[in-house]
């Protein structure tokens, strides 16, 4: 299974021979928001996720969202995973709710993929 730990900026054809794996045209990651990294790839978020906590993230600072290459702009992350669902941190559903924290995720996620 092909997941790579993202540190550094990462070009769209690096990311696709990722994706190519399960999905092709949308690659499953992980963000680390005390840390500042993502994991990207694997066939359900919680690969990506497990390797973020093997390398020392907290499971409370990891959350889950989805790339689509071929979407514009806003379009491409998706904010949706079952590592989501967190009642004790005030998220409910698989949906990322908090839009102050989804802005920060949006930060990380372009820092590396634009």
């Amino acid at each position: 299974m092909d997941i790579k730990i993202i540190d550094k900026k990462i070009t769209e054809a690096e990311l696709r021979h990722i994706a190519r794996e399960f999905y092709v045209s949308m690659i499953k990651g992980v963000v680390d928001t005390r840390l500042e990294i993502m994991a990207m790839g694997g066939e359900y978020h919680m690969d990506a996720n497990n390797m973020l906590i093997t390398n020392g993230s907290k499971q409370e600072d990891v959350w889950g969202f989805n790339w689509y290459f071929d979407k514009e702009n806003d379009e491409r992350i998706e904010y949706v995973s079952l590592i989501n669902i967190r009642p004790a941190q005030g998220n409910m559903t698989m949906e990322l709710e908090d839009d102050v924290l989804r802005d920060k995720i949006k930060i990380i996620i372009l820092k590396y993929l634009s």
